[in-house]
């Protein structure tokens, strides 16, 4: 898969699950067995329609969807899925067709992650992929109040690149993500196509 930039861009955006790191089937199974432990269970189309949102949207929509009201809390299961997650971690690999244009644009084009995810477990999926010296600006779920499709997350990565949002393009594999670039007037690529995930 060859792919260059959108003619005038001046900034690059990423997404970092399932766009720069192949991180989805394990956030999955990690959901599964942290949700499995309450007594409930989500398949991969719940996850798919909640790409891109915080840990804890989601267990809050696992708590309402499955009925637990009452029975967990969000943190607890919110934990236990970090607590899965950490112990896959070290599998995760880089999507290189993605990350090609990571290394293309590097001291090049200004860079960001802007992602949904933990600032942690953020971290740490840079380090294991052999991301994290290519980006100085990484905004979390940590960093904002209001998650995609919210533009705000990229919305800070372009204040913090000094780019007007008209001139950046946005590398998306979530329809949250998408609809948050579309919503901050930048150019989107959905990258789901790029390569193949089991999960």
């Amino acid at each position: 898969m060859k792919y260059d930039i959108k003619p005038g861009v001046k900034g690059l955006i990423f997404d970092l699950d399932g766009t720069l790191a192949d991180t989805m089937p394990y956030h999955f199974r990690a959901w599964q067995r942290a949700c499995a432990r309450y007594g409930a269970h989500i398949d991969n189309k719940f996850l798919r329609r909640h790409t891109g949102s915080p840990g804890w949207i989601i267990a809050e929509e696992v708590i309402r969807s499955c009925g637990l009201n009452g029975s967990v809390s969000i943190d607890s299961i919110v934990n236990e899925k970090m607590k899965e997650f950490l112990r896959l971690q070290h599998l995760i690999k880089p999507i290189e067709p993605v990350t090609d244009i990571v290394r293309k644009y590097h001291g090049i084009l200004p860079m960001a992650v802007g992602t949904g995810g933990h600032r942690e477990a953020v971290e740490k999926t840079l380090e294991i992929t052999g991301l994290r010296h290519f980006f100085e600006i990484i905004i979390t779920a940590n960093d904002v109040s209001s998650f995609k499709p919210h533009p705000e997350t990229f919305l800070r990565c372009a204040e913090l690149m000094h780019v007007d949002p008209p001139f950046i393009e946005v590398f998306e594999d979530g329809e949250l993500g998408i609809e948050a670039a579309q919503n901050a007037g930048m150019m989107v690529t959905d990258v789901r196509s790029w390569y193949d995930s089991d999960w």
